[in-house]
């Protein structure tokens, strides 16, 4: 059996949030955190362990992840970016980063997890 993964979530709708958090223990993984902001999610980055992050594209109130992104990558981080779809292009850097399109289902889930899986 595969070592379970601890994942961090970046999700700013709380019933989408609880769908993952269960997707994700269903799976026999770990919820590292769940946020919904950029700043929290910058400080989840920095303090909280975890080996990679699903993080949606668009926040609450116009704010884009596309810092946490930065943040992510620069610590070799994997990531997986969720959207029910971009408007604007990512930003260059992340251009062929992973997608996990909404809605979500626990198939989706699990494929973006194990196409991240390290070992």
């Amino acid at each position: 059996m595969k070592q379970p993964l601890s994942v961090l979530i970046v999700e700013d709708e709380p019933l989408i949030a609880m769908m993952l958090e269960d997707f994700i223990d269903a799976l026999g993984h770990v919820v590292a955190g769940t946020v919904d902001n950029v700043s929290a999610a910058l400080d989840h980055v920095d303090t909280v362990p975890f080996d990679m992050a699903i993080l949606d594209v668009h926040l609450r109130g116009g704010e884009a992840s596309w810092a946490v992104a930065d943040a992510l990558a620069d610590r070799g981080k994997a990531f997986v970016v969720a959207t029910g779809g971009m408007i604007d292009p990512p930003p260059a850097r992340h251009a062929d980063c992973p997608t996990l399109p909404k809605p979500f289902t626990l198939d989706r889930v699990e494929s973006a997890l194990e196409s991240m899986r390290a070992d």
